[in-house]
């Protein structure tokens, strides 16, 4: 991270939070990683101030903790907020896939299956950046199919602590097919308008993700709070 070209500072903040959200969604940057204004400016080539406020930027949404005397740490993974962040995503994709079994573009629906063929490479190759990148790509098209753009926008505000159990999954499995399947059943439901089907497996694969949670945290206890 080199800073051979000029920026405002509020360039710079920018710069520094999206890398430091990156970083930390996709796990490069672990539950309980101390994080050091000092380090950070050094390896941004910036001054402390767009790191600070990046820093306070990302403890509202949830990803760092700001401790007076003790630092900052990428935040642990919450439970709760896993299971909100569930139950709010179920709701909506469930409502989501019964208006796309309604009706649903050509076009998105060739961006599904185009989707799914990468999907299949990635089983192929192990890429768990490019699955779940893939995975929300495959959920997203089904909301802008749906002319919901804004819906998934707003959901993903919520979605800090349910990403990352879900990015650290696709780290610890090493079978991916249930995840690839369902979604290819889903652009099958959607071609025969079965909104019923759609809906039933829809709520299935989501509920799968409070299932690996409980083996997450068994695996990664260092990761998530403690349940009381």
């Amino acid at each position: 991270m080199n800073g051979s070209f000029q920026r405002t500072p509020d360039s710079a903040g920018n710069v520094v939070y999206n890398e430091l959200k990156q970083r930390i969604m996709n796990l490069d940057l672990p539950p309980g990683t101390s994080l050091s204004e000092k380090e950070m400016s050094l390896a941004f080539d910036v001054s402390r101030t767009p790191v600070r406020e990046s820093f306070v930027r990302l403890a509202q949404e949830g990803l760092v903790q700001v401790l007076p005397q003790r630092g900052t740490k990428v935040s642990l993974i919450d439970p709760a907020y896993v299971e909100e962040a569930r139950f709010m995503r179920e709701q909506l994709e469930k409502a989501v896939i019964r208006l796309a079994c309604e009706s649903f573009p050509e076009e998105a629906m060739s961006r599904l299956k185009q989707n799914l063929a990468l999907q299949a490479e990635s089983m192929e190759k192990h890429d768990g950046k490019q699955m779940f990148e893939l995975d929300e790509a495959f959920h997203r098209t089904l909301f802008e199919g749906c002319r919901k753009s804004g819906t998934w926008a707003v959901m993903q505000q919520m979605n800090a602590h349910l990403n990352r159990s879900r990015r650290l999954w696709l780290i610890a499995s090493s079978d991916w097919r249930h995840l690839y399947e369902h979604h290819g059943k889903m652009a099958e439901l959607i071609e025969k308008h079965d909104a019923k089907g759609a809906e039933q497996l829809m709520q299935e694969h989501l509920t799968l993700s409070i299932t690996d949670l409980e083996v997450l945290r068994a695996t990664y206890p260092n990761y998530f709070i403690p349940v009381s």
